[in-house]
């Protein structure tokens, strides 16, 4: 079992949902989020908000699904990355499950 996170900025949510379609993941959830940015450079999430004191709102959508599925969505997403002209990129991540009940 995989944990699969998708972020996104909000108006990019019913993309991120149509590819999960694709994907064939049906069930996930949803939860606002919102991005900060300090400016400073040395930060690991430097390149993910716009610079300076800035917020981005945003939306983190994750689901709990096989390995095929999440492999299926990266592919996806990616796809969809090379794709768009706006520089807030989708961002995914798939984490291995160690145990479940």
């Amino acid at each position: 079992m995989k944990l699969l996170i998708v972020t996104c900025l909000h108006e990019f949510l019913n993309d991120v949902s149509k590819i999960l379609k694709q994907a064939d993941i049906d069930v996930y959830s949803t939860s606002d989020i919102i991005g900060h940015r300090n400016g400073n450079t040395e930060n690991i999430l430097a390149d993910w908000f716009a610079s300076g004191d800035e917020q981005a709102s945003s939306a983190m959508i994750f689901t709990f699904t096989d390995e095929a599925k999440a492999e299926l969505c990266m592919e996806l997403i990616m796809k969809y990355n090379k794709n768009i002209k706006e520089n807030f990129p989708l961002r995914a991540f798939i984490l291995d499950v160690e145990k479940s009940i």
